[in-house]
Order: C-alpha cells, then structure tokens, then sequence
C-alpha cells in the first residue's frame, strides 16, 4: 500500500512539474520573456506559487527546464525521423527538412525569447547554455548516422550550417520577412548540400 501511494506521489510530482513547464512555454510563445511571471505560469498551470519553489529555485532555473522539456521531445521527434531517412543525398535534402521543422515554430519563438533576454542576463544565460549544446550534440550523433560514407568532420560542418541557417530563417519569420523567400533560401541550401556531400563522398581518400 506504501509503494503504490509513494508511486501515486511520486507520478503526481511529476504532473504538476510538465503543467509548470508547459504553461512556461505558452507564455514564452504568447506573451514574451518580459511579460512571463511566475503567477501568470502558476495560473496557466492551475498550481501555487509553492508548487514552484518546490520544484524550482530561481525563475531562470525553470525556463532552462522548460526549454529542455520541449528539445527533449522534439529531439526524440526528430531521432525517430532520422532513423528512417535513406542515406545519401536524398537523405541530406530530407535531413535538413527535418532540422527546419524541428528547429523553427514552437521552440525558435521559446528560445529566441530566453536569449534576448540572456545577453543581460548572466544567470538565464548559464542556465539556458547547457540546454542548447545538449540538444546540438544529441541531433548531430543522428545527423551523421544518416550522412553515411560522409567524413565526420564533413558532416558536422554541414549540419551547423543547416542549424545556423535555420535558426536565421526561424528569425525572419519572427520578425514577419517573406515565406517565400524564406523556402526558396532552404531550397538552395538543400541543393548546395548535396552537391557538398556528393563531393566529399567521392573524393578520394
């Protein structure tokens, strides 16, 4: 009876910490970094204040965790898409789709807001830093998976040329810049990959 009420807690705890960090994302897409309170969170979550505290120490501690949360399944997402890519060039092209779904909506209008806000802000920066590299790291292990025969170093250039760019593209579209100039831009960078790739593929070693 003790383990299944501990169980019961323990999966409770849990409830409430994704409610708290799924309601910080929310705020940070709807209202923006500055106007994100811990009571506006609290409300969205429909938890207390206390219920913050106890599982978070500072503000900058919980949108680090938030952000983490939303990588962590957009990274499982996008791990399972990769894994069915073919290799080759056709799956560079469909890799870099992949990267732009995965690094743009959602989680490019939640991080654009937490690093606006860290250039003035050391602790959120130190806390959101880690976050970032983990998923670059974790996302590039499958990238080269799928780049096959490429050299590592090859491929690791070639996928934080595609993050990069993204990410650019991710802020034009923030900032309201032309869809279609933002698609033919992705569809030159898959062209130009590929031929990278085939290149590099079969240049002698």
């Amino acid at each position: 009876m003790t383990e299944t009420a501990h169980r019961t807690q323990a999966q409770r705890r849990e409830q409430t910490r994704t409610a708290l960090l799924d309601a910080t994302i929310d705020c940070l897409v709807e209202v923006g970094y500055a106007r994100t309170s811990v009571q506006e969170i609290c409300a969205r979550a429909r938890v207390s204040k206390g219920a913050v505290q106890h599982h978070f120490t500072a503000k900058a501690e919980l949108m680090a965790a938030a952000v983490e949360h939303l990588t962590t399944k957009l990274r499982r997402q996008l791990a399972a898409s990769l894994d069915d890519l073919p290799s080759g060039g056709t799956g560079v092209a469909a890799a870099i789709d992949l990267l732009w779904a995965g690094y743009s909506g959602t989680l490019s209008t939640a991080v654009t807001e937490l690093w606006v806000a860290a250039r003035t802000d050391a602790e959120l920066r130190a806390a959101i830093r880690p976050v970032d590299r983990a998923l670059g790291r974790a996302t590039l292990e499958h990238v080269t998976q799928v780049a096959g025969e490429l050299p590592p170093e090859r491929a690791e250039m070639l996928f934080w040329l595609t993050v990069n760019l993204t990410r650019g593209l991710a802020l034009d579209a923030e900032l309201g810049g032309d869809p279609n100039r933002r698609r033919q831009l992705l569809e030159e960078w898959k062209r130009i990959a590929v031929l990278l790739y085939q290149d590099a593929a079969t240049a002698p070693s």
